[in-house]
């Protein structure tokens, strides 16, 4: 029988549950003895980053609504830094955002903004969890 030790188990929960996918585990096969924070200090660098972004979409939906050339740059940069760290559930919902600047849906991007946004936070919360 395998028991789980805490960090284990609550990994587990946050890949089944959808959140973070393969890229996430190969993160942490990259750290060793001489960097055991690797990927705390990832993760700290991609909540730094995106954080950042979202205030630019967010910016960028009020001042420039119907400029969806930049919000799908600002994206597609968003949807890379989750895909760098394995957040499965915030990158389909970047995906989704950028499907509704091609169609130029500005109500769509609207909404799933919110949900990019949700995600970011809920995925912040369980990653911060974790790392405890």
């Amino acid at each position: 029988m395998f028991i789980y030790t805490r960090p284990a188990y609550q990994f587990c929960q946050v890949v089944l549950q959808g959140y973070l996918d393969e890229q996430f585990y190969q993160l942490e096969e990259l750290q060793d003895e001489s960097s055991p924070n690797f990927v705390e200090e990832v993760v700290t660098l991609f909540f730094r980053d995106s954080s950042r972004l979202v205030a630019n979409i967010d910016q960028a939906l009020q001042k420039y609504p119907q400029d969806f050339r930049r919000l799908d740059n600002f994206m597609h940069q968003l949807k890379g830094s989750a895909s760098s760290i394995g957040a499965a559930k915030m990158k389909n919902e970047c995906t989704s955002f950028r499907e509704f600047c091609n169609k130029e849906n500005r109500e769509g991007c609207l909404r799933s903004f919110q949900k990019v946004k949700k995600e970011h936070a809920v995925l912040k919360q369980k990653l911060e969890n974790y790392f405890q």
